[in-house]
């Protein structure tokens, strides 16, 4: 479970789940596993039942209904909104994008592999070559090349990915690698999302 609380005055647990896609009708499932077993591992007896609340991306008011009707636990889905802004107190005490990048090179590879990745697994989608099960950059490169769909600097990419997949498993890597492999990267990824 991703939060769990002591409401003071409901006086029972509240389990939070946080999912950055669509509300789909299996996280009322799980969400029903993680209450279950707070009232029988944490629950003391004069608490109230546990409340859950999934938060998404956003949710189908229909597939709630449904998803939510026969249970009997005390649960409830809610929409999460992203401020595009950061509010004016936070601004001048938490560090830009740009500092956390020059304090944390690392960060800023692994994020665009992240995003490549998305981007790959997109293109796949669009031409109908996605798999049922997920496979990895390399094997979606190939995938693409053996259809002439491969974007340009595909072999420079490949070079710059073992430092990606280095930073994103915690292994140390030189902050000139780190460089290179980012503007690699970043080329490779405007390549990839460019309009055709």
């Amino acid at each position: 479970m991703d939060l769990l609380f002591y409401h003071l005055r409901l006086r029972c647990f509240v389990v939070i789940e946080l999912k950055i896609e669509e509300f789909k009708p299996e996280f009322a499932g799980k969400m029903n596993f993680y209450l279950s077993a707070i009232d029988d591992q944490l629950k003391h007896k004069d608490d109230q039942p546990t409340i859950g609340i999934i938060l998404c991306k956003g949710r189908n008011e229909i597939i709630v209904e449904y998803a939510l009707r026969d249970s009997s636990k005390p649960m409830g889905v809610a929409q999460y909104r992203l401020s595009p802004a950061l509010p004016a107190q936070y601004q001048t005490t938490l560090p830009t994008v740009e500092e956390l990048a020059r304090e944390f090179p690392l960060i800023s590879v692994v994020k665009l592999r992240i995003e490549i990745e998305r981007a790959l697994r997109d293109t796949m989608s669009e031409h109908g070559l996605l798999p049922a099960k997920p496979i990895g950059i390399d094997n979606m490169l190939r995938a693409l090349h053996e259809r002439g769909l491969a974007p340009a600097g595909t072999e420079r990419f490949l070079e710059s990915l073992r430092v990606m997949n280095e930073a994103a498993h915690g292994l140390d890597v030189d902050p000139e690698s780190s460089r290179r492999a980012a503007e690699i990267g970043a080329a490779f990824l405007a390549e990839l999302t460019r309009p055709l």
